[in-house]
């Protein structure tokens, strides 16, 4: 990794921490981390780990509902948001995150669709955990860690809260305006306690900094111009020692399709822009669906049990347009479809768009003996069962893109943290994971090949193992090591659905090598520090395959990608530092540096940098909080995002980013019993392409960023 070595040495001695605390709260061992299977506290995990509490996602609900804008905002190892619909290429440490919803996956294994980032209000959430680099503690899907968002729990009171706030462009432009409410109560009686929320959201259009409307991605799905609600209820019983909990969240939001896309040209400097213009087709929209069923006890022959039984119903329309990739000459003619154009061949394109189907079930099963015989072993083990069916359909003709497809996933694991000797901390584990795919005979639609592929039923199994330590060198300070590793699959829709996937004569899935599993490996060094006056952290990590997966966008304007295979290798340098000045000021700094490359000629050598659908930019995130006696609270952040060059392997510029500077501003201040806020985002109107954009985009997705907006909301507990 070409970093300079008096850089290291800097963020070496800035040595940091994840901004996990406050000056209230200032203790690691407070905050347990329930993504880690053991609920172990921050300082007893070998791994980067960022908690965001509810403190701090109040902080940044004052400017943005956007939580792919949070998460960045507080772990800049996370993309910058593409300020859309689609969060496809948002990934943590270059790779995809896994998402869950109090554990339940919310990522698509099977066609990934770029949806899992929109399927709750940010009103319903409590917590945001996010552990960092490839691990298995979770199976599927968490290449570049897993992102678990902990919904609200009840407080024992019986209360109800109102929520209201207006967002306004920087041009005060009445279309721009955008607006949300949401509604909770909480309540407990002898037999029962419940938490229950519902919201609503209308999104306006967006404006960039020179006031103009910024364009629409009428393809993978635009946020602007939306309107969201979000149904959740939370139900518990306690037991003597046991709890039956009933979790739901229903999440729906729709485009309202009343703009389209003006096309940009990138390489004059011209952005994509949109005219107001009823969309020819069925607006983009995402219907998710989640509820769990979990059950534990405190006290089964010494140990802890839980279990969990989830599902997730999740539908996903995407934006039309008129591709002759979707051309099917049994259409000619036919008074089914809208003629758009023709094709270079004279045939009759039409509008067309495509919906992603999507139903998981799965259980989790733990166990937990903490300190056994008294020994200081803790062991940590269980199974989990995982089906996930998926198909990909045309809205318009009714054919099939992607195949119905049933993926099949079981997997026992076991964790062991041993107190060897006083201070350090040796973690162990392994879990095996047996997967089979079950895909029917099927045939390409005619623009992907119209080829016939025999179905199948291909297994796959890999064992992964996790390796840690931890030694506290003073009650302060401690340093920690790690391996992992992270179990995935392709997005197996796009191979299935491509005929190119399949080159041979007699095409069959069972033959396919595009669809075997990735396997990413995982190595981190770090050190920590948490003292009165400050707290920091800082940590190494390399995370490489032989056999992954990256998104390629096709050349022929459509906006859809590809999947190649080939080994890749990303590093990295995370660091944070947070000082307490007095009581009342909280000051502090969280940085990320990646660099990763993939090997473009198959020869299991890296020679070329990844681009911006699977790399993070380097960025240095400053924040100033400031608390007054009288219970104001005000916030300053700011987001430097570093220049970027992309080289290929002849070490020439294939790809270039223009960092730019966001600054935030907001302020709390207690209104009668409630709290009203203000807030600012893009404080100083900063002009710019947003990094998805400039490094991915095309003509058709040329977009500018969103230029200043404010916020003031209301809310009101009673």
């Amino acid at each position: 990794m070409n970093v300079k070595i008096s850089f290291v040495a800097l963020s070496i001695s800035a040595a940091l921490i994840p901004n996990a605390t406050t000056a209230e709260e200032r203790d690691m061992e407070v905050i347990t981390v329930t993504a880690s299977r053991m609920d172990k506290p921050v300082s007893a995990i070998p791994n980067t780990v960022t908690i965001i509490d509810q403190e701090q996602l109040e902080q940044q609900f004052r400017t943005t509902k956007d939580l792919s804008t949070i998460i960045g905002n507080l772990a800049p190892s996370f993309s910058p948001s593409r300020q859309k619909m689609s969060n496809t290429g948002e990934t943590l440490r270059g790779r995809s995150p896994l998402i869950m919803i109090d554990g339940v996956p919310q990522s698509n294994p099977l066609r990934s669709g770029g949806r899992s980032g929109q399927t709750i209000d940010p009103a319903m959430i409590e917590r945001i955990e996010i552990i960092h680099g490839a691990n298995a503690m979770h199976g599927l899907g968490a290449q570049g860690g897993i992102i678990n968002y902990i919904t609200k729990k009840p407080t024992g009171d019986n209360e109800h809260q109102v929520s209201l706030d207006v967002t306004v462009p920087n041009s005060l432009d009445s279309d721009g305006i955008s607006f949300g409410t949401s509604y909770a109560f909480s309540g407990e009686s002898d037999q029962l306690d419940m938490i229950g929320s519902v919201s609503y959201r209308n999104n306006g259009v967006y404006y960039d900094a020179n006031d103009q409307m910024i364009g629409v991605d009428t393809t993978q799905g635009e946020s602007m111009d939306s309107q969201s609600a979000d149904l959740f209820l939370k139900l518990g019983h306690d037991f003597d020692e046991s709890r039956l909990e009933l979790m739901l969240n229903h999440f729906n939001m729709e485009n309202n399709g009343d703009y389209m896309a003006i096309k940009g040209d990138k390489e004059n400097g011209v952005p994509t822009g949109a005219i107001k213009q009823n969309q020819p087709w069925e607006a983009a929209n995402n219907q998710v669906t989640t509820t769990s069923l979990t059950y534990s006890h405190e006290n089964i022959a010494g140990q802890q049990m839980q279990l969990q039984f989830f599902n997730q119903n999740f539908e996903a329309v995407y934006g039309g347009g008129c591709w002759s990739d979707f051309y099917d000459p049994s259409l000619e003619g036919s008074d089914q479809v809208t003629v758009c154009g023709t094709g270079s061949n004279g045939e009759s394109l039409y509008y067309e768009q495509s919906r992603n189907k999507s139903v998981k079930w799965g259980v989790k099963a733990s166990m937990l003996a903490n300190n056994i015989a008294g020994s200081g072993l803790n062991l940590a083990y269980g199974m989990d069962i995982f089906r996930d069916t998926t198909q990909q359909d045309m809205v318009v003709s009714g054919a099939s893109w992607v195949p119905q497809s049933t993926y099949e996933n079981i997997a026992p694991y076991a964790q062991l943290d041993y107190d060897l000797i006083d201070n350090l901390t040796l973690s162990g584990g392994i879990r095996y994971e047996y997967a089979r795919l079950k895909v029917d005979d099927y045939k390409t639609l005619y623009g992907y090949g119209d080829k016939d592929i025999q179905g199948g039923s291909p297994d796959f199994n890999e064992t992964l193992f996790n390796l840690g330590a931890s030694y506290k060198i003073t009650p302060s300070t401690r340093i920690y090591t790690s391996f992992n590793q992270g179990f995935g699959m392709p997005d197996i829709g796009r191979v299935l659905r491509d005929g190119d996937s399949f080159p041979d004569l007699n095409p069959s899935i069972d033959d396919s090598l595009a669809l075997t599993p990735v396997v990413t490996d995982n190595i981190e060094f770090g050190a920590d520090y948490q003292g009165e006056y400050f707290s920091a952290k800082i940590a190494y990590y390399r995370s490489s395959t032989d056999y992954g997966t990256r998104m390629v966008e096709k050349e022929d304007g459509s906006g859809s990608f590809v999947v190649k295979r080939e080994k890749s290798v990303i590093e990295g340098i995370e660091s944070n530092i947070t000082a307490y000045l007095g009581d009342h000021d909280d000051v502090g700094m969280n940085l990320a540096i990646q660099k990763g490359r993939y090997d473009s000629n198959d020869d299991m050598s890296v020679d070329t940098d990844l681009d911006g659908a699977n790399l993070s930019p380097n960025r240095i995130n400053l924040f100033w909080t400031h608390n007054f006696d009288n219970e104001i609270s005000t916030r300053l952040q700011a987001n430097f995002f570093m220049d970027k060059d992309f080289k290929d392997a002849s070490d020439e510029i294939y790809s270039t980013f223009d960092g730019y500077t966001t600054v935030d501003a907001s302020v709390s201040i207690p209104v009668y019993d409630g709290t009203l806020s203000v807030g600012i985002q893009n404080l100083l109107n900063e002009d710019y392409y947003t990094y998805y954009s400039q490094t991915v985009g095309k003509d058709t997705r040329y977009f500018k960023g969103m230029g200043r907006t404010a916020t003031i909301g209301f809310t009101m507990p009673f």
